[in-house]
C-alpha cells in the first residue's frame, strides 16, 4: 500500500477532550471509529445520575475495536416476563427466584459503556457537512449492543452519503429503576438521559467526522423505537436547541409508561432494594449504589421474569421534566421534536411468539377476557368487555390470534398511527408483511450484513425498502432522494390514512403498493387511545 493509500485510509478525529484515530474499513470506502466515549464512568455514586462529561485523556486513542456491552439480563432480548398472572393485578408479592450464572463473570459487559460508534465515507472532512444517522438499538429497554447492529450499512446504503452513529445506553434497572427516592437523590430516566447527551455529543463533535449537526436523523426498531417516540415527545415536544430533524422508527415499542411514584413504580424500587438486601438500610439509593453490579443484573431478571408473560419491568416513566407526560398527550397535542419528517413502519404479526405465548395460552385455557385482564391491570371490567368485544370480532376464532393482535396493536402498531398523525403531512407510514411478518423481523431487510439474512432476497424489494428510509435521512422525504423500481410515490399518512405495504406473493414475486388503514384498526387504536390515562401510554 502507498503511503498516500495509508494516509487516505487512517483518519484522526480531535475531540477536544480525546483525540482518537482509526484505520479500521468494515466496508470499502467507509472508515469506523469504535468504542468512543462520550460520556464519563457513571459507576458507584454516580448510578442513577444524569451523565457527565468524560474527563480529558491525552495521546491518541485507538478507535478499532468494539466497546464492551451495558450490563443486561439477556442477550438480544433481555428477560420479557413469564408469569400467567399480573401480580399489579392481584396485588400479588414479588417472589425471588434463582436467576443463573452471576453475570459479574461475563467479560463482555461493563458498568462502564456509554460509548458510541461513528462510521463515516472515507474521503469525509470536516467541511463534508454530510447528513446524519444516529442508531439507538433495541432490546425492550432490557438488552442489546451496538456491535449487533452495522450501522455502517447505511454508509454504504447512502452511497457514501451520510454519517452513521451508534449508540450504547444504560439498560435495565441500570437505566429505568424510578420511585421517590430515586427523583430525590438521583435521576430518573437516566437511560434516555444517555441518549440524550450523546446527541448532544453528536451536536458538539460531528462535524469534526463530515457530519452536519443540523441535518441529524434519529432511527430505532422496538425498544429502540420506542427511544425515538421519547425523544419525539422530549420537553413536550420542544427540545432546545433541537437535536434531531427526523425520526424513523420500525415498530415503535411504547409500554406501559406510569409516574415515577406510581405505585407499581415505587413496588418495582421496593423489589430490587429487598433483593439487594438494601430494604433495611438508612438510605436505600445508596445501599444500592454500593452493591455489586451483578446483584442488580440478577434482580433484574428476577423481577422480569416475575412479570406478565411478554412485558418489560424497568421502562421509561414519565419524569416531570425529561418526560412531563404521558407520550400519548404529547403526540394528540401535534408537539414533537424533528418536525421535519416521520417514516414509521410496523410489521404485520408485531405480537406473535416473542410477545404472546400460544403453546401457554392453550395449556393453561386462557380466554381472551383473561388475557386482556392481565395484560392491562388497570382496565375497567366495562374497559375489558369493550376491548373483547372489538377483537373477538377479528376473522380467527383463536384467543392465542385474538391475544397477539392486541399486544400487538396496542404496544406497537397503534403508538405508530399515533406518531404518524402528529406529523402531520411531514409522516408516512409503511407496513412490512414480508411472511410471517414477526416482530424485529424486519432488522434482516435494514441493514444488508445483519447478522440472520433475510428470507427474502429480491434486489429491487431490498432496494425499495432500505432507500426509504435512507431518503428520509438525506432529503426529508421518501419521494425525493432516489426513487426505486418498485417504490410508488409515497402520501403522507394523514391523506386518506395511505400507507406503503411491502409483501411478496406466494410466487416470491415483490409487491410494494400504497393502501388505506383499514376502519378497523383505526377503531380499535381509537379505543387504546381513550384508556391510555389508565394504560399509562
Amino acid at each position: 500500500m502507498t503511503a498516500l493509500a495509508l494516509e487516505l485510509k487512517l483518519k484522526v478525529a480531535d475531540l477536544g477532550y480525546a483525540t482518537y484515530q482509526s484505520d479500521l474499513s468494515l466496508q470499502d470506502g467507509v472508515t469506523s471509529f469504535l468504542g468512543i466515549r462520550y460520556a464519563a464512568p457513571l459507576t458507584g455514586n454516580l448510578r442513577w445520575r444524569a451523565p457527565q462529561l468524560p474527563s480529558h485523556v491525552s495521546g491518541i486513542q485507538n478507535a478499532t475495536q468494539a466497546p464492551l456491552q451495558c450490563f443486561q439480563s439477556g442477550a438480544l432480548t433481555g428477560t420479557a416476563g413469564t408469569a400467567l398472572i399480573n401480580r399489579f393485578r392481584t396485588n400479588s408479592n414479588f417472589s425471588q427466584v434463582s436467576s443463573g450464572p452471576d453475570p459479574a463473570l461475563d467479560a463482555t459487559s461493563t458498568e462502564d459503556c456509554l460509548f458510541l460508534n461513528v462510521h463515516t465515507p472515507t474521503f469525509a472532512t470536516e467541511h463534508s457537512r454530510l447528513p446524519v444517522i444516529v442508531y439507538l438499538h433495541g432490546g425492550g429497554y432490557d438488552a442489546g449492543n451496538i456491535s449487533l447492529y452495522p450501522t455502517q450499512d447505511f454508509v454504504t446504503l447512502s452511497r457514501l452519503g451520510v454519517v452513521a452513529v451508534s449508540v450504547q445506553y444504560r439498560l435495565g434497572a441500570f437505566g429505568f429503576l424510578a420511585g421517590e427516592e430515586v427523583k430525590e437523590g438521583g435521576n430518573l430516566n437516566v437511560g434516555l438521559l444517555d441518549q440524550n447527551f450523546a446527541l448532544q455529543w453528536v451536536q458538539k463533535h460531528i462535524s469534526v467526522f463530515g457530519g452536519d449537526p443540523n441535518a441529524v436523523t434519529i432511527w430505532g426498531q422496538s425498544a429502540g423505537a420506542g427511544a425515538v417516540l421519547q425523544h419525539v415527545v422530549a420537553h413536550g415536544g420542544n427540545t432546545q436547541p433541537p437535536l434531531f430533524r427526523a425520526a424513523l422508527a420500525n415498530s415503535p415499542y411504547l409500554p406501559f409508561q406510569y409516574a415515577y411514584n406510581d405505585p407499581i413504580t415505587e413496588t418495582l424500587f421496593d423489589d430490587v432494594a429487598s433483593f439487594a438486601r438494601c430494604d433495611q438500610a438508612p438510605n436505600r439509593l445508596d445501599c444500592l449504589r454500593s452493591v455489586d453490579p451483578s446483584i442488580l443484573t440478577n434482580a433484574d431478571t428476577a423481577i422480569g421474569s416475575a412479570s406478565f408473560m411478554g412485558t418489560y419491568t424497568f421502562v421509561p416513566v414519565v419524569d416531570g421534566s425529561f418526560i412531563v407526560e404521558r407520550p400519548s398527550i404529547t403526540l394528540n397535542g401535534h408537539r414533537r421534536n424533528g418536525r421535519d419528517s416521520l417514516l414509521v413502519t410496523t410489521n404485520s404479526a408485531e405480537g406473535a411468539s416473542f410477545f404472546v405465548f400460544p403453546d401457554i395460552l392453550v395449556a393453561n385455557n386462557f380466554t381472551l377476557t383473561q388475557y386482556i385482564t392481565q395484560l392491562f391491570p388497570r382496565l375497567s371490567e366495562q374497559q375489558v368487555r369493550t376491548a373483547v368485544s372489538s377483537y373477538s370480532k377479528l376473522a380467527s376464532s383463536s384467543v392465542s390470534d385474538q391475544a397477539t393482535k392486541v399486544m400487538g396493536e396496542a404496544i406497537f402498531t397503534c403508538p405508530a398511527y399515533w406518531m404518524a398523525a402528529a406529523f402531520g403531512k411531514t409522516g408516512w407510514k409503511a407496513e412490512f408483511a414480508i411472511p410471517p411478518g414477526l416482530h424485529a423481523e424486519d432488522l434482516s431487510y435494514d441493514f444488508f450484513t445483519f447478522a440472520i439474512p433475510p428470507t427474502f432476497t429480491n434486489a429491487a424489494f431490498l432496494d425499495a425498502w432500505r432507500q426509504s428510509f435512507i431518503s428520509i435521512a438525506i432529503s426529508l422525504d421518501p419521494n425525493i432522494h432516489s426513487q426505486p423500481s418498485l417504490l410508488p410515490i409515497w402520501a403522507d399518512w394523514v391523506h386518506e390514512h395511505t400507507e406503503m405495504m411491502f409483501n411478496k406473493t406466494e410466487d416470491d414475486v415483490p409487491v410494494v403498493n400504497t393502501a388505506h388503514t383499514g376502519s378497523d384498526v383505526l377503531d380499535r387504536c381509537a379505543f387504546w387511545d381513550s384508556v391510555a390515562g389508565v394504560t399509562a401510554q
